[in-house]
């Protein structure tokens, strides 16, 4: 039996958070042992030419915990073929990604491992899709990573679903207010969620390992032997007496 983990409970607060600011449709399309496939749509209240253009700002609507330096002001990303989606501070910099395709308006395509990904040699494509549709204008954002047969990448996607579909959330917000981050009171009904989703988690937590504790004795593994049945009417055995020391004849006169 598979008992939830601390991981399994975090992503399940993640995801009943992001429940307020949904897409019109994000989905884990594809998941095994050597890719995922990741997609995020719905609409967004701008032209394709602003929309394209906030993209662009990354460093202005990428959250700053998901960053090596701590700081998403320091994330550029230079639209055209061959740019770098990087990260520079005075400690260090990263090259988050390469651009592979860039489109005003249209596509702004990424070859980009993301965090944790880019050390396990892995290779990823992310790519904006913008369309407009009787005047409005839709974001479509896809996320494909291969890697090889022991990459493990089934268990790796609902981890990477959850930051990226943050930050998709961050950016429609960019786009439709100029600020990526959350209302205040938008914030405070996803703490209320969060909450209710800890709890639910945790008590699947909990029954599942109390019913995993009942499988493995009912099928013996680990079980208590019960105790021995004593018959009341079978007086109990006396301990054996000791043999008498024999006496010590008197003195001879």
């Amino acid at each position: 039996m598979n008992v939830p983990t601390t991981s399994t409970i975090r992503i399940a607060i993640a995801f009943a958070a992001c429940v307020l600011v949904p897409l019109a449709h994000a989905e884990v399309k594809e998941s095994s042992a050597d890719a995922f496939f990741l997609t995020y749509e719905g609409a967004v209240a701008a032209p394709t030419a602003k929309a394209y253009a906030d993209i662009v700002q990354i460093g202005k609507w990428w959250n700053s915990e998901h960053t090596y330096s701590g700081k998403s002001v320091n994330l550029t990303l230079k639209p055209d073929a061959g740019g770098c989606f990087c990260e520079r501070w005075k400690d260090g910099s990263v090259e988050h990604g390469e651009v592979l395709m860039a489109m005003p308006g249209k596509v702004l395509r990424l070859r980009t491992a993301l965090g944790p990904l880019q050390e396990r040699a892995l290779t990823g494509i992310l790519t904006f899709w913008l369309r407009n549709e009787d005047s409005a204008t839709t974001l479509t954002v896809e996320y494909r990573v291969n890697g090889a047969n022991e990459s493990g990448l089934d268990q790796l996607a609902p981890s990477v679903d959850e930051v990226l579909g943050e930050q998709v959330a961050r950016l429609r917000r960019y786009i439709a207010t100029g600020n990526p981050e959350p209302p205040a009171e938008e914030k405070a009904a996803a703490a209320a969620v969060a909450a209710k989703a800890t709890e639910a988690a945790t008590d699947a937590d909990i029954a599942a390992r109390v019913n995993a504790l009942k499988s493995e004795l009912e099928s013996g593994n680990g079980a208590v032997s019960p105790p021995k049945k004593v018959d009341a009417t079978v007086p109990p055995k006396s301990a054996p007496s000791q043999p008498k020391p024999p006496e010590t004849p008197p003195p001879r006169p």
